[in-house]
């Protein structure tokens, strides 16, 4: 998994295609084929990019944007305008509502996925680099290895999607339920405590011989990635 995208689209078929060919290159992608059901499950699951339509059924692309962009833990998720105005004026308004980028359909997947890719690295690049480090932790996704100093850190399928995801966005707190959502996935049913568990384990496994703990409980909140 390289990234977590989210469509906002409300062509089943243009779903599928965009949704087939990001996942052959490593991405995540959840979608809504609506407005007010994007804007929920985006505060939900806080992806790393959006994909947005701009004429949708019920609220416009242009007023999910502007509803996402007035959110403090949301407005810095990158956005691709999706759309079939291919008038500068239009541009222009996408612009200065708060997106990123802007493709006119009909549209090149390929040229698409390089949108996407470059717009990841520039704002995300933790997202989709194949090394990461944090501090003296490093996620090596290639080889689906874990490493504290030196040292390599023996963790189960399930721990290393989660400390993957976590160093996505160091110092940022994630609830029980977004951690369910981006790690296990919104089809699988997990009991939230279940997360406690699971970080118990990453803990007790990355903070080995004496080194400061790097995952922070929060009160009621969540967890995160700190130092």
């Amino acid at each position: 998994m390289k990234a977590n995208l989210f469509i906002v689209e409300d062509e089943m078929p243009i779903v599928t295609l965009l949704k087939y060919n990001l996942e052959k290159e490593g991405h995540k992608v959840n979608y809504a084929l609506n407005g007010e059901d994007a804007i929920r499950s985006i505060k939900d699951q806080n992806p790393d990019l959006i994909l947005l339509d701009w004429m949708l059924p019920d609220i416009s692309g242009i007023e999910v944007c502007r509803n996402l962009k007035r959110i403090n833990l949301l407005k810095n998720i990158p956005i691709i305008m999706l759309t079939a105005k291919g008038e500068e004026e239009d541009k222009l308004k996408g612009f200065k509502t708060g997106a990123d980028d802007y493709v006119t359909k009909p549209f090149s997947q390929k040229e698409l996925i390089a949108r996407v890719n470059a717009l990841l690295k520039r704002a995300k690049p933790n997202a989709v680099e194949d090394v990461v480090i944090f501090e003296d932790l490093k996620v090596d996704r290639a080889q689906k290895r874990v490493f504290r100093g030196e040292k390599e850190v023996e963790l189960g399928p399930t721990e290393f999607k989660l400390i993957d995801f976590l160093i996505k966005n160091p110092k940022r707190v994630y609830s029980r339920e977004q951690l369910l959502n981006n790690v296990w996935g919104d089809n699988v049913y997990v009991e939230s405590r279940t997360i406690d568990v699971h970080i118990r384990r990453v803990r007790k496994a990355i903070n080995i011989d004496g080194k400061k703990d790097l995952i922070r409980t929060v009160r009621s909140s969540g967890y995160s990635l700190d130092g």
